[in-house]
């Protein structure tokens, strides 16, 4: 019996040692043919080697590269390690190329296992990808551009509650970049989304005109003044180079108008001194005044002053002088025309859109009176006048803008070309507007050297403040301050003017 167990034993083991001998390949031989053919995306060479193959292998491969955009694959496959008597398992790390994102590096682990005397891959979805596993899907998807940026014109970040966010935001949408980014997300059952790959385009920089010193100057002038609002001009170039606006209830410096009170003065001067007017021929400047027939008209507070120069009249903006003269030596049509060659009667193409102001016809000389002095029904805005103030420095009207000329005709349509004012007339401007910082409504205000301009107080109606407006110049800056409500020029816009060109 025991010669018969002996027999038994080893006849056993033979058979086993027969059987091992019997096994296809190796693992090592399997694993690396199906590398081969998964490299040369050999699907069904792939399928041959794996053992019970889902009915969508073949599919599944085919929907990850078509998905996600795949356009090749390497793969390096680790040593072969033995996980059992007839099982294998092979590390290998693989690198997709995506079209949109690039290299999507990946660690994988293939699985072997002997099947009917034969090596076969243990193939399973995170075989493909370790985040396939339980349910778990790949997706590419589109993203959004990143946003568009407004910088100043030397390149900077526009400083932050300067008061020109409202003009900036809109405008960043026509500047947004037509294509998007792509992001690959993993989402896996039980977990959040997890983004393995994106790209983003980068969002455009565009260049605005705004300079940030002098936008950062004009948004701390400001500080603490509600419904106001400062646009400052280059006068050689139209360009704006500060737009801080905090004007309440949806109000803009750029698109509404608003009456100018005695800086349209300015106009009606141009106007007279067209029609012969000398700067120096001395005019009445009582504390009333009646055109005859029809209604009087007064200085604040009634002040007499008796016969001065008309650059004085100018300077301590007396109504009564430009009410006398106005209706007297021209006639409406000559001041709207006057007015028109300032900028009034037409749109203005900033890049941000705009307008001017508007004088309308009249036959009436009690409405030619209130016009001539900022009071009837002509209407401009705050951005109208800094430009009226521009020309006068400059001796040339310039459409103002806050965009490159391509950018604002793209935007807006072409500006308005340049107008070339009257040499003698814009030379008398500057004299009178000199005189009105010198000894005239703006004296004494802290304003620094160098600076011309001129005040206006609207009134607005019956129990309401009046608005204040100070419209000036210094180099080649030009400015107008408007306080919606804020009471007299002077008493208003001025030290705003003050606080904001000495914070340059």
């Amino acid at each position: 019996m025991l010669v018969i167990a002996v027999v038994a034993i080893v006849g056993a083991g033979a058979f086993a040692v027969l059987a091992s001998n019997r096994i296809k390949g190796s693992a090592a031989q399997t694993a690396a043919a199906y590398f081969d053919a998964w490299r040369q995306a050999n699907l069904t060479a792939m399928e041959r080697l794996v053992d019970q193959p889902p009915q969508d292998f073949v599919q599944r491969h085919r929907a990850l590269s078509e998905d996600l955009h795949v356009e090749s694959l390497r793969l390096t496959p680790g040593v072969v390690r033995s996980t059992g008597e007839e099982a294998a398992e092979v590390p290998f790390a693989g690198v997709r190329e995506l079209q949109e994102l690039g290299e999507w590096p990946f660690q994988g682990t293939l699985r072997l296992g002997v099947r009917d005397l034969e090596w076969k891959v243990l193939w399973a979805p995170e075989t493909l990808h370790p985040l396939l596993k339980d349910g778990g899907t790949l997706e590419l998807g589109e993203i959004e551009a990143s946003a568009a940026e407004l910088v100043t014109s030397e390149g900077d970040r526009i400083p932050n509650d300067s008061y020109a966010e409202a003009y900036l935001n809109p405008l960043k949408p026509e500047f947004e970049q037509a294509n998007h980014g792509w992001a690959l997300v993993a989402k896996v059952p039980g977990r959040p989304d997890e983004q393995l790959l994106s790209r983003r385009p980068e969002g455009k920089v565009e260049r605005t005109t705004l300079s940030r010193p002098v936008q950062a100057a004009a948004a701390r002038a400001l500080d603490g003044v509600d419904d106001s609002a400062i646009i400052v001009i280059r006068p050689s170039t139209g360009e704006i180079l500060a737009l801080a606006d905090r004007l309440k209830d949806n109000y803009s410096a750029v698109r509404d108008v608003f009456p100018p009170g005695s800086i349209f003065k300015t106009i009606t001067a141009a106007a007279l001194l067209e029609a012969g007017v000398d700067p120096a021929e001395q005019v009445p400047c009582p504390g009333t005044y009646t055109i005859p027939f029809h209604r009087p008209v007064s200085n604040d507070g009634e002040v007499d002053r008796g016969v001065v120069s008309f650059t004085d009249a100018f300077a301590h903006s007396c109504n009564t002088t430009f009410v006398e003269q106005a209706t007297t030596r021209i006639d409406a049509d000559r001041l709207r025309e006057t007015a028109d060659e300032w900028g009034f009667g037409r749109p203005i193409a900033t890049g941000i859109g705009g307008t001017c102001g508007t004088m309308p016809d009249t036959d009436d000389p009690d409405m030619l009176a209130a016009d001539a002095i900022g009071q009837g029904q002509v209407v401009a805005t705050p951005l109208c006048m800094a430009a009226v103030a521009a020309a006068v420095q400059s001796g040339t009207w310039r459409s103002p803008r806050l965009l490159s000329k391509e950018q604002v005709r793209r935007i807006d349509g072409p500006p308005h070309d340049d107008v070339p004012m009257d040499a003698g007339v814009v030379s008398a401007l500057r004299d009178m507007m000199t005189a009105v910082v010198d000894h005239g409504t703006a004296s004494g205000a802290g304003l620094p050297e160098g600076v011309a301009g001129k005040t206006g107080t609207a009134e607005v109606g019956e129990g309401e403040s009046a608005h204040g407006w100070f419209i000036g110049y210094r180099d080649d800056l030009a400015f107008c301050v408007f306080v919606r409500y804020g009471g007299s020029g002077r008493s208003a816009a001025v030290p705003i003017a003050a606080r904001f060109l000495n914070g340059l």
